[in-house]
């Protein structure tokens, strides 16, 4: 059984739409896809209704989080997505979006790059914007070769020349919001270092104490040492160990199913939700 716990799709940075992206996960041959688009749920109806025979679909989100300056993502799976206070907590974060991606423009603006925020929608394309939107405008002027040499001091990365914040939730208040809305929560990426300052070990304590359910450990920005030292600390704070390729299509070079998660894992994982079931596909359209 083949279990791949995040991707996204043009409902955020992406680039298949949800319903291309279920077909594309059932032709690698997996079992088990979850939809963890940033802050928002609108892929859900597309991908449910073109979800192929054969493969499941797991519902989330991949929520943007900060605590003590440090910008990190919770996975929630399987919450009601209509539950009220998470509902207006992603409301929030995704208004921020349009407002801090047009300051990121006028700031490469400043810096002499001749970014346009009409460039930046039209490869958001409806979705929500984020900054791998702005570093995908940033290739297609060629002032850097791919996305990720964009997540970079001298550009987007957290402080960089053209880095501009937006509103992050507590990730203390995420689980407690993800857990009342009957969802899992997973930290995600958590020694994700390329990225930026990841939160100490003592952080990852606290979240555990206050309910985080686990952390992704099998992913592309860790490498084999990450990985060895991240499962010996979810042993030791009780955690679930998830692994997925963090699919976001042709925006980068990994693809769906490349990690993936114990069968074990997304028994627990499913068990544990009370929000929401997996949703089983029946030959979509």
């Amino acid at each position: 059984m083949r279990i791949d716990l995040h991707c996204h799709s043009t409902a955020s940075d992406g680039t298949d739409t949800p319903a291309e992206l279920v077909r594309n996960a059932a032709r690698a041959g997996l079992d088990v896809v979850a939809l963890t688009d940033h802050d928002t749920t609108r892929g859900y109806g597309e991908a449910i209704a073109a979800l192929p025979e054969g493969l499941t679909l797991v519902t989330g989100a991949e929520l943007s989080c900060r605590v003590d300056g440090i910008s990190m993502h919770m996975l929630a799976y399987l919450f009601d997505p209509e539950e009220p206070a998470l509902f207006a907590e992603r409301e929030l974060v995704r208004d921020d979006r349009v407002p801090r991606a047009k300051g990121m423009v006028a700031k490469l603006n400043a810096l002499g790059v001749p970014v346009t925020w009409e460039q930046v929608e039209r490869i958001a394309a409806g979705g929500s914007v984020g900054r791998p939107h702005v570093a995908s405008a940033l290739v297609e002027l060629g002032v850097v070769p791919t996305v990720s040499d964009a997540f970079t001091e001298e550009w987007l990365a957290d402080g960089g020349r053209a880095f501009v914040e937006k509103h992050e939730t507590d990730p203390f208040e995420a689980v407690r919001l993800i857990k009342g809305a009957g969802g899992v929560a997973v930290f995600a990426h958590p020694a994700a270092a390329k990225r930026g300052r990841t939160v100490p070990e003592s952080c990852i304590a606290e979240l555990a104490a206050a309910g985080l359910d686990g952390i992704e450990v099998d992913h592309m920005d860790h490498d084999a040492e990450d990985r060895t030292r991240l499962r010996g600390l979810a042993k030791e704070l009780g955690l679930l160990v998830t692994g997925s390729s963090d699919y976001h299509g042709s925006r980068k070079t990994v693809a769906l199913g490349e990690y993936t998660t114990d069968p074990e894992v997304y028994g627990e994982i499913t068990r544990r939700a009370t929000g929401a079931f997996p949703v089983p596909g029946t030959g979509g359209a």
